[in-house]
């Protein structure tokens, strides 16, 4: 891969995904895991990414950031970043991109960090590994970015370990690390889900005002439509690892097309409205191995009409929207 910055076309999306397609060799054969995958992803934009789990969310964000493990691996489509192809690159040039412009932040921040070393030691030795910075300059840095991330007492706590911040302190350090080396690209897997409801706002607002800050491009995986209405600017659902629905964020959750996307907003408490009992969805994600014909929620839901066993519906503009439906 070429070494000098990646230029980007202006007005150019920052990231591609065109078709992408992952699967997982089983001894009986492939099980295709994602299916023809596509969006794009503007620089300063926030797209959030939802659905059960089991949808292919993380996996699709595994795809773009390189970390695929075997033996799961691309078999369609491609990734660009910066107009640039990435899902072809070998190991070392794509941890080189993912250490400088693409960062991730992970569920639990303590599988993240390395428990035997100080929080200094690992912010420093990546803003080192990746910025033409000597180690005083380093250390400088990491301090400007612990204070900027809301921990007190920064130049302190830098040489504290992980066992020694809570659980929103460790995950704000996580935060410093991704956005350390100023990446263009942050992908935020499930970035909330372990921490308390306030300082899950905290988090979120912290991630939002940082990446807008800095013109960084998130993308952010959840089951969670109140983190979506909360961060994103706009949303892409997912379901047995397939797009069903994308649009901004206020149409999509406040017009939803898609029955599937309709029962996910159903089951949402209402703060101003009195209900007898939550909407449920019915059933559950198919199996990899046992994927219904035609649409893949078919089975579960309850505005099917006899073509959805039989067609696959692609995704189809209606206004702002784009719905993978043949019901519309």
């Amino acid at each position: 891969m070429n070494s000098s910055p990646l230029s980007c076309p202006p007005q150019a999306p920052l990231l591609e995904v065109e078709g992408l397609s992952v699967e997982f060799m089983h001894r009986k054969g492939a099980l295709l895991a994602i299916r023809d995958v596509s969006f794009s992803l503007n620089a300063g934009e926030i797209l959030g990414v939802v659905g059960e789990s089991g949808a292919g969310k993380s996996l699709t964000g595994s795809a773009i950031s390189g970390l695929l493990e075997s033996p799961g691996r691309i078999s369609g489509g491609k990734i660009l970043f910066n107009g640039q192809r990435i899902d072809n690159l070998n190991e070392a040039e794509r941890r080189l991109l993912r250490g400088r412009k693409i960062s991730c932040i992970f569920q639990d921040p303590l599988t993240s960090l390395n428990p035997v070393l100080t929080i200094g030691e690992q912010l420093i030795e990546t803003i080192r590994t990746h910025l033409p910075l000597n180690a005083e300059q380093s250390r400088s840095r990491a301090i400007e970015l612990m204070g900027e991330v809301g921990i007190s007492s920064a130049e302190q706590r830098l040489e504290q370990y992980p066992h020694q911040f809570s659980g929103g302190m460790r995950q704000r350090i996580i935060i410093a690390l991704a956005l350390c080396v100023e990446p263009e690209l942050v992908i935020a897997d499930e970035p909330t889900t372990a921490l308390d409801v306030s300082v899950q706002a905290q988090v979120l607002g912290l991630i939002k005002r940082l990446c807008k800050q800095h013109g960084t491009a998130v993308m952010i995986i959840t089951h969670d439509m109140g983190v979506i209405a909360e961060i994103c600017d706009r949303v892409a659902v997912m379901y047995a690892g397939q797009l069903i629905e994308t649009g901004p964020v206020q149409q999509v959750l406040q017009q939803p097309r898609h029955p599937y996307t309709r029962g996910l907003m159903a089951s949402i408490p209402s703060l101003t409205e009195r209900r007898p009992r939550l909407a449920q969805i019915d059933g559950s994600m198919p199996r990899l191995n046992q994927l219904p014909s035609g649409c893949s929620f078919h089975p579960r839901c309850t505005q099917r009409l006899e073509q959805c066993s039989l067609h696959s519906p692609t995704l189809q503009t209606r206004g702002e929207t784009r719905v993978a439906c043949l019901n519309l």
